[in-house]
């Protein structure tokens, strides 16, 4: 195993150190995607395209992979320079631009897995997905619930995460209110994570949801694993199951 990755060694073997490697990974999004992107690149996923239109803003320094200097850049290219300060070998590619319905099917050519790390702003999401589950590529949905981090795989054979609802606006909400009845429903309830979307709802403005720097880490963690099972072949949890790691009970 080549030395950057030799502490990976008993966790992982040389020959699935060589598959990830080549793995291609699409990332729609570069705000929770940009902690994703590096923990992923860390574990030895080397060839990542990142798409996203925005620029950094100072409330994204609580929870996103940038730092001061890079406020008022745009976050795919500010991404790009770090991953690459970090492997110069690893093949990056970046573009300035939001995902649109006219433009996902030409950028998603020849990749293995995509992470809709998307905003909700219209049904571009939805689109996404369903174009992902016509080229037969699993798509990973991450989401940071301030304590906890949540991932569900949309598998290109199954269920698709809009049969919870098809209404792109307030789409954050009914996922976190998914796993709040899911855990209800198992008699393993989230009372924390019920209150914070009662709170949420009560606000006076519609704000942004609240999201926590420990989330965005843990949703990458979980990525990076599932990343690391699809790509050698081990089993996941395809939606409606999902993954939800957190700390508080």
């Amino acid at each position: 195993m080549e030395e950057r990755y030799s502490r990976n060694r008993l966790y992982v073997s040389e020959r699935e150190q060589s598959i990830i490697k080549d793995y291609k990974i699409f990332l729609g999004g570069a705000g929770i995607g940009s902690i994703i992107a590096e923990c992923a690149l860390r574990f030895g996923f080397e060839h990542i395209t990142i798409v996203d239109g925005d620029k950094v803003e100072r409330s994204n320094l609580n929870r996103q992979n940038y730092t001061e200097n890079d406020i008022g850049r745009y976050k795919a290219e500010c991404l790009t320079e770090r991953l690459l300060n970090i492997n110069p070998n690893a093949q990056i590619d970046f573009h300035t631009k939001f995902l649109t319905p006219d433009n996902i099917e030409e950028m998603l050519n020849e990749h293995d897995v995509a992470i809709n790390a998307l905003d909700f702003k219209d049904k571009t999401p939805f689109i996404f997905d369903e174009i992902c589950k016509e080229r037969k590529i699993p798509v990973l949905h991450p989401y940071n619930f301030g304590w906890a981090g949540f991932v569900t795989i949309v598998d290109p054979l199954g269920h698709s995460l809009s049969e919870l609802t098809e209404e792109p606006k307030g789409f954050e909400l009914k996922v976190a209110e998914y796993v709040t009845g899911h855990g209800a429903f198992w008699n393993q309830p989230k009372e924390w994570l019920d209150k914070i979307v009662t709170q949420y709802r009560e606000e006076s403005e519609m704000l942004p949801p609240p999201q926590l720097s420990i989330a965005s880490w843990i949703a990458a963690g979980l990525c990076t694993t599932a990343m690391y099972n699809l790509a050698t072949g081990k089993p996941v949890n395809y939606f409606p199951k999902f993954y939800l790691s957190s700390l508080l009970p």
